[in-house]
């Protein structure tokens, strides 16, 4: 297609991916070292640069949370494939995938990452619907007489 910037990009075949999740999101994350750092951060989700794939600001800043926490944004290249939940689900599921990428590569992180509950994902999920009520807590309002 015209206009789409899909990058072919060389996972070395060492390289083993990364889980990351949140919700129904599940992300692969591959961390490949740079031989020169710079300042710009090289990411790239489903095969696209990340400012195309997660186009608000907000969602780009929990995606490199991360590597400004631990100062990395330069020295890794960060490929990452999500599938599934809305767009704030993968981009958080992208960030806690190179977290645990960057707790793999270098272990001295965790403690930088810990605290900003980075490497924990979050169980929280969406409540299933029972039968006889609207939505999963909604019910019919109540009428004592």
């Amino acid at each position: 297609m015209l206009g789409e910037r899909d990058m072919d990009i060389r996972i070395p075949e060492t390289e083993v991916p990364v889980r990351g999740a949140r919700k129904r999101a599940v992300a692969r994350v591959w961390l490949i070292d740079r031989q020169f750092s710079s300042d710009t951060p090289q990411v790239y989700v489903n095969r696209k640069p990340m400012q195309d794939y997660f186009r608000s600001p907000y969602l780009q800043k929990i995606v490199l949370k991360p590597l400004e926490i631990t100062q990395r944004i330069g020295r890794y290249l960060v490929y990452a494939t999500v599938e599934g939940g809305g767009e704030s689900a993968q981009a958080q599921a992208v960030a806690h995938g190179i977290s645990r990428a960057l707790e793999k590569k270098e272990p001295e992180l965790r403690k930088l990452l810990k605290p900003h509950k980075l490497l924990t994902r979050d169980p929280r999920e969406v409540e299933r619907k029972k039968y006889g009520r609207r939505k999963a807590r909604k019910t019919q309002q109540w009428k004592k007489r």
